[in-house]
């Protein structure tokens, strides 16, 4: 278990920075010449969800916040922690006690300090049913003290196990032991939220001018749907070490259309269109990137009352499940060396070994030959074909994916696909409301940790839109969070998801970048890719 003394590291290339340093435009651990102009530009598919720290749900809005906020710890380029407001903690002896100490220094962009009290009153908003927090569920998945029952409405947000000793202490107590408790805490619902500004401007707090936040960047400019523009914020502890001057978001939902805004010079950062990787790597080698990112990239069927008949079939959630062939989808539609999945949880995951699910080990003429014997089972044939109806949130490279399943299905089954898709908040809406029959999903682990993709196979998860349900899930899951070693109730809930397939794998993430050669220090070997502006750099040309 980590200890008080255990935080003595520092992100690479952005420590023991200094103003002489910045006067001769040197980089002084490198000694590299840096850019004068240093605006980080880098494009977002669609309008993020918040800028709340209770709020925000997607992980573009993640990004946005992790510049804005800061929380008890940040990440180092290879995922471990490192001081954020917290410097140190110390665990009780039975590990349901920890007690962060928090730097003296911290400041909000008013200049009011950051206290322990800050984040008692974000993690009880984030537990409030009033504040309707869409990871509200994620502060139960923390282990606090009353956490569901105040989400129930059983008990009041003040009952939270989260109490500030004083200004500079923070008592968090867990209703059992979490061994990665300390890498939760890095997620941006955990992050603190300033009262003041709340109770003053109430929903309209987070609009530039209003908003007070405590990270290295304050908002200064938002036009929704197309740009946000992130500055300095002077009052952060760590200002003097900043390089990256200004952040600018601009929301450019067709990938083509960014990449040649990127070759003219207009972005920084963007995504590679599915398939274009191998040729882009060809001519700029030194700018196109492609490395393993802690996500998976799946469909899920809705199996709620409000779902389709067909799909309570096991049979027919299986035969389509068998029926797409995985590599065609990576080696040719994507081609950024993204992995084929038959497994929830990505190999990436820290300390997860993949299960020898049964239908992974089948060559994927078997797998065709069993998904057209379930199918037949099921009554279906390309006589009688299946027909339902698909969605996905706006975007060339989903709509790509889409194409090809439903082009494998229609060859080897008969079944009839209608797509649909939906621009993102719409999608997030609909896909929650369970207003689909199957849809896409993604996730991308709030800690490196295989509990953070199969919790969301539970029946609590607020995030398990299907409504998948399974009693030795929860109990597996439940149980391996006390559990010394919990890759056994793994292995069985991945096993379990194999035999009753309630969502269909498809492929585990590879980041396929454009990024300019003049930006440096991005946190590549960090599968978490919990990125922070102000660790990053540009050096002249």
């Amino acid at each position: 278990m980590l200890n008080k003394n255990i935080f003595l590291s520092t992100v690479v290339g952005a420590a023991l920075l200094s103003a002489p340093s910045f006067a001769a435009k040197m980089h002084p651990e490198t000694g590299e010449k840096l850019a004068d102009d240093q605006t980080f530009t880098y494009r977002l598919l669609d309008e993020h969800s918040s800028v709340d720290p209770q709020i925000v749900e997607d992980v573009s809005g993640s990004e946005v916040v992790r510049n804005l906020f800061e929380g008890l710890y940040n990440q180092d380029n290879y995922g471990n922690l490192v001081p954020g407001v917290a410097l140190s903690h110390e665990v009780s002896a039975d590990k349901q006690t920890y007690t962060f100490k928090l730097r003296q220094d911290a400041k909000w962009s008013d200049g009011k300090p950051v206290t322990a009290g800050d984040f008692v009153f974000a993690w009880q908003r984030a537990s409030d049913p009033k504040t309707a927090s869409p990871y509200a569920w994620y502060v139960e998945l923390m282990s606090l003290e009353n956490a569901k029952a105040i989400i129930d409405g059983e008990k009041t947000p003040s009952e939270l196990g989260v109490k500030a000793i004083d200004d500079h202490t923070l008592e968090v107590k867990l209703s059992v032991p979490l061994p990665y408790f300390p890498l939760m805490t890095t997620h941006s619902t955990t992050f603190p939220s300033p009262k003041w500004a709340i109770d003053a401007h109430g929903a309209d707090w987070t609009k530039p001018g209003n908003i007070v936040s405590n990270g290295a960047y304050v908002l200064s400019e938002h036009k929704p749907q197309e740009q946000a523009v992130l500055v300095r914020n002077e009052n952060y502890w760590d200002n003097a070490n900043t390089i990256i001057d200004k952040v600018v978001t601009l929301v450019i939902n067709d990938e083509n259309v960014a990449l040649t805004r990127y070759k003219a010079g207009e972005l920084d950062r963007t995504e590679v269109p599915a398939g274009q990787y191998p040729s882009l790597k060809e001519q700029y080698p030194d700018q196109a990137i492609a490395f393993p990112r802690l996500c998976n990239y799946y469909y899920t069927f809705n199996l709620s009352d409000s779902g389709p008949e067909f799909f309570k079939d096991v049979r027919v959630r299986k035969a389509l499940a068998y029926s797409l062939d995985r590599n065609v989808i990576t080696e040719r539609v994507l081609q950024g060396g993204q992995f084929p999945a038959y497994t929830f949880t990505p190999a990436v995951t820290a300390g997860f070994e993949v299960p020898g699910v049964e239908y992974a080990g089948l060559s994927q003429k078997e797998r065709d030959a069993k998904a057209m014997e379930l199918m037949a089972e099921a009554g279906y044939s390309k006589d009688n074909p299946l027909k339902f109806n698909l969605v996905y949130n706006t975007s060339e490279g989903h709509k790509k994916i889409a194409i090809a399943m439903t082009q494998m299905w229609k060859q080897k089954l008969g079944v009839e696909v209608t797509m649909n898709n939906m621009e993102w908040k719409t999608f997030l809406n609909e896909r929650g409301n369970q207003n689909f029959e199957l849809a896409r999903g993604a996730w991308c682990g709030d800690y490196n940790e295989a509990s953070t993709f199969l919790d969301l196979l539970t029946t609590a998860s607020g995030y398990n839109d299907g409504k998948y349900s399974n009693a030795e899930v929860d109990q597996l899951m439940a149980d391996a969070k006390t559990a010394d070693n919990a890759q056994p109730n793994y292995t069985r809930v991945e096993e379990i998801v194999a035999g009753e397939m309630p969502v269909i794998p498809i492929y585990h993430y590879t980041n396929v970048y454009m990024m300019d050669a003049n930006l440096k220090n991005w946190p590549v070997e960090n599968a978490e890719q919990n990125w922070y502006a102000k660790n990053l750099y540009k050096v002249a040309d």
